[in-house]
């Protein structure tokens, strides 16, 4: 085949190509156009998740007639000043934005500098349907409409009208992250989804547009070496997430998505995260020109250092330093009022040397300042008394306390974890068994049995569902709410019951009976951060085995918790019987063992 020159209709959609993957790609440019035309207010609309109707208006400087015709010209551009392509200041350059969306949409723009009068273009996939004076504000509006309605090869591979508009979403908050001095607004088929204001600051914008909790629940960035600066917000250790979605990067101004950074991120929370947890950060390097290259990709969301090693390093030292400094600090204590609706019960009236006990650790001030006489006191009259006058006074002792044994210590030769001798930390269970001891990660064992619990149920017709008293109400982002709601009949067969309440909130009706009443808020957060990480390139079994997964974690016996030497043992036969126990779901080991002569050796016995 000999060598032609492509039509230029043709040349414009390969251009397209590179620069419009979905709405979300279109949207981008637009509003880094605004920004880069000094706007102080962007209003972004979106109609089907983009693929219907995008529009995007600014106060920017506008365009005057003759700038909005050179606009839809390839290779048009005011962000580059000069030839030096590699010292680009702006968002970006390229001449292919506006010709390349209007040679796939039909794309109207409006625009007006300040004190001259207003003109509008219509270009209908590449070709010029009209123009004429526009009565517009000072500032600029450019409507996309019909999205590859004529590429239908292109439009068949988007997405739901849902996930599109979740990419739109993506977008618009990184971009108003990275300029707290600019308002945006988002609106959806009417309803607006996001609004913040100019002028709030750096910490107070990540935290409106990611969690209204990391303000309290982080530490802020401010850190420089060899002429690169890095601010940002950073989340404590213990304020995590299920996925690493929540790590907002930006070079220059630019949000890009780095695997330098990202692995920079997992290098300073090390030895302070599990593995299978997340931080919530949102970092701002601050590099000299002469040191990145933003043109590595035709989207700019990645960047090449001239000295990877030292931004690196710069982040790892930042973040560290940062974190060290926060001390003791861990995510803030849950409210009053969340605090008093824990309720417990009385002490059980078991066994007349307990009675006697609390008549003699009877004080003489409580004595004298009640209506019994001290020497006619019992136990229980002491017990009365001190509850009429302090409900709370006297609870239920924790579980892990010395008992009287009511059968015979079982032979470790038939068990073989052993059998339970005690608890350390309150989170791993000692066991002695016939070939030596054996120390058991509690919370990981038990997260191992709720799982394979739950598919067994999953494989038996579906799992129980035990139905809240009283209705929960889970606040998350607009988005999250969507995943959730899409998949509510998947989460059901899992005896989790969802409905949608609001825009931005679920109600949760029921939890899975195996998990009991543990943390739904916690529960329901990192299901939404699962579903959008593996919903899409994942089958319905497995979507289903991490959806288990994550509901085990939050159901399974906490560390921190005392248990009772019968609980212990329970939990170690369980263990006996149930596959894959040697592990727990994020490939933790679940329990070790020391043998005799390992102890021997320790002791120099040997």
């Amino acid at each position: 085949m000999s060598i032609r020159r492509l039509p230029e209709h043709l040349v414009n959609r390969i251009a397209a190509g590179e620069v419009v993957e979905r709405p979300a790609s279109a949207l981008k440019e637009l509003v880094e156009n605004a920004i880069d035309a000094g706007a102080r207010d962007i209003s972004v609309r979106l109609a089907g998740g983009g693929v219907d109707g995008i529009e995007v208006i600014d106060d920017g400087c506008g365009m005057s007639r003759g700038e909005i015709a050179l606009a839809v010209e390839r290779h048009a551009t005011s962000k580059l000043p000069d030839d030096a392509i590699e010292a680009v200041q702006t968002l970006g350059f390229r001449g292919e934005a506006l010709p390349s969306i209007a040679s796939v949409a039909r794309v109207t723009i409006e625009s007006r500098v300040r004190g001259e009068e207003g003109w509008r273009l219509e270009i209908d996939n590449g070709a010029t349907a009209g123009e004429g004076p526009a009565a517009i504000p000072p500032g600029t509006r450019v409507r996309v409409a019909g999205l590859f309605e004529k590429v239908p090869a292109r439009r068949k591979f988007l997405r739901s009208a849902r996930s599109e508009y979740a990419a739109c979403v993506d977008v618009v908050r990184r971009l108003a992250m990275a300029r707290p001095d600019i308002a945006f607004t988002l609106e959806h088929d009417g309803r607006r989804s996001l609004s913040v204001q100019r002028d709030e600051g750096r910490p107070a914008r990540v935290a409106a547009l990611t969690d209204r909790m990391l303000i309290e629940n982080s530490v802020a960035i401010d850190f420089a070496r060899e002429g690169i600066l890095l601010g940002g917000v950073a989340g404590l250790p213990t304020f995590n997430r299920g996925v690493a979605d929540h790590q907002y990067l930006f070079v220059n101004g630019r949000p890009v998505k780095d695997r330098l950074l990202m692995g920079a991120i997992r290098g300073a929370y090390a030895e302070m995260l599990a593995r299978d947890r997340h931080a919530v950060v949102a970092l701002f390097l601050e590099v000299p020109a002469d040191m990145v290259d933003v043109n590595v990709h035709p989207a700019k969301t990645e960047v090449r250092f001239r000295d990877p090693g030292l931004v690196r390093g710069l982040i790892v030292s930042g973040l560290r330093r940062a974190l060290d400094e926060a001390g003791h600090r861990s995510v803030q204590r849950p409210s009053e009022a969340a605090l008093g609706a824990w309720r417990s019960s009385p002490l059980p009236f078991s066994g007349e040397g307990w009675e006697r006990g609390l008549s003699a650790g009877a004080q003489p001030g409580e004595a004298s300042s009640t209506s019994i006489p001290s020497h006619e006191w019992d136990g229980r009259e002491y017990l009365a008394a001190v509850q009429d006058r302090h409900p709370t006074f006297l609870t239920q002792p924790p579980l892990g306390r010395a008992e009287a044994a009511a059968q015979p210590v079982p032979e470790t030769a038939s068990h073989p974890l052993g059998v339970a001798r005690g608890q350390i930390a309150r989170t791993y269970i000692v066991a002695e068994a016939e070939d030596g001891l054996v120390i058991v990660d509690q919370h990981a064992a038990h997260e191992r049995l709720v799982l394979e619990r739950m598919r067994r149920a999953l494989s038996d017709g579906g799992v129980r569902s035990q139905a809240l008293l009283l209705p929960e109400v889970v606040e998350l982002e607009e988005t999250a709410c969507d995943r959730l709601e899409a998949r509510a009949a998947e989460l059901a067969e899992l005896g989790l019951e969802l409905e949608r309440f609001g825009a931005r909130a679920m109600l949760v009706r029921a939890v899975p009976a195996l998990l009991g009443q543990g943390e739904v808020q916690g529960l329901v957060t990192d299901l939404a951060d699962e579903i959008a990480a593996y919903d899409e390139a994942l089958s319905l079994k497995e979507r289903l085995d991490h959806v288990a997964a994550t509901m085990a974690c939050h159901g399974s016996v906490r560390a921190g918790r005392i248990l009772s030497v019968t609980e212990m043992n329970a939990l170690l036969r369980e263990m006996e019987v149930t596959p894959h126990s040697g592990q727990c779901n994020h490939g933790r080991p679940t329990w070790v063992k020391l043998a005799h002569g390992d102890i021997e050796k320790l002791f120099g016995r040997k």
